[in-house]
């Protein structure tokens, strides 16, 4: 029998169903996302527009505050719009372009908290030799390979969904297009294919996660040669990744690794790395850290001056 796409369109259930709650979350996100928005853009403009823009530690922050700029505002403005609506409908292309949007994103962000890892591993525990293994080149060639295992992940996924047939209800159990909830709704046994979605996602992120927690690991015990002072500025950089790494990696594993299942809590964790740790990141940048505090304070008092002028 050939496969049929009978779906032009879904509808999400959204994360809650009871319409007092979603009214009072509609004003929680959106609050949510401005502090996205203003976080996010003040570390960007604070780092394109200062000298930190040449250090390797802070061009990939650069890089990061812009994926999750971009990856929030993928997710959390149509959230934002549905927790307002009554029906919460999204066309079939429109579905498929957030999944492919949303899963590149995700993936360019995982491997940038590789690279900012490898440059905090090279700054400690080879220091002699940091310029010349972090120079600006092997720093923009990290940022395409990013984005070339971002592409290729993403694309793997929207293929495998792609050509999948859906002829039955088209109730998404979720406020975003992704992989799992998409695959409820499939008509014909799929096995192979979750266990390709959680290799292709699950699997990579814990691989990921655990070679990131190695090589902190692999840091601190390095530090132990550093001088006080050495080590504390190492390990309040340190610190402020491994907090980025968890609040970005733990939800993504729940959500990713275990089987699609109606006891799961995927769509309420997937808050986590759609919309807190975006909000949180440039928090525990810019708090734990006197350099972007003073190139913070630098950059805007220059453009204060100039309007002054």
């Amino acid at each position: 029998m050939e496969n049929q796409n009978n779906v032009t369109e879904f509808v999400f259930m959204g994360l809650w169903g009871n319409k007092q709650i979603e009214l009072l979350f509609f004003f929680l996100f959106l609050l949510c996302y401005l502090a996205v928005l203003m976080g996010n853009i003040l570390i960007l403009l604070t780092i394109t527009c200062s000298h930190l823009i040449e250090e390797p530690m802070y061009y990939f922050l650069c890089h990061l505050s812009l994926m999750d700029l971009c990856y929030t505002s993928t997710v959390v403005p149509r959230l934002i719009r549905d927790l307002a609506s009554v029906r919460k409908i999204i066309s079939y292309n429109n579905c498929m372009t957030q999944l492919f949007t949303a899963h590149l994103l995700a993936a360019v962000e995982t491997f940038i908290l590789v690279s900012m890892a490898f440059d905090r591993y090279v700054a400690i525990v080879k220091p002699l030799h940091y310029m010349i293994i972090m120079n600006m080149q092997r720093c923009k060639m990290l940022i395409i390979m990013a984005w070339v295992v971002g592409f290729w992940h993403s694309i793997a996924l929207l293929l495998m969904v792609f050509n999948l047939p859906f002829c039955g209800p088209n109730q998404i159990d979720h406020y975003i297009c992704d992989v799992k909830p998409l695959l409820k709704l499939v008509c014909k046994d799929i096995h192979v294919v979750r266990i390709l979605v959680i290799v292709n996602s699950g699997i990579v992120v814990v691989v990921i996660f655990l070679v990131l927690v190695a090589s902190y690991i692999l840091i601190l015990y390095n530090l132990r040669t550093h001088s006080s002072a050495g080590r504390r500025k190492a390990l309040s950089t340190c610190s402020s990744h491994i907090m980025v790494v968890v609040l970005f990696f733990v939800p993504c594993i729940y959500t990713y690794v275990l089987p699609a299942g109606s006891e799961n809590r995927d769509k309420e964790i997937s808050v986590f790395y759609t919309a807190i740790a975006p909000m949180l990141n440039p928090l525990i940048y810019t708090l734990r850290n006197m350099e972007i505090k003073i190139a913070m304070l630098k950059v805007w008092s220059q453009m204060v001056h100039s309007k002054l002028k």
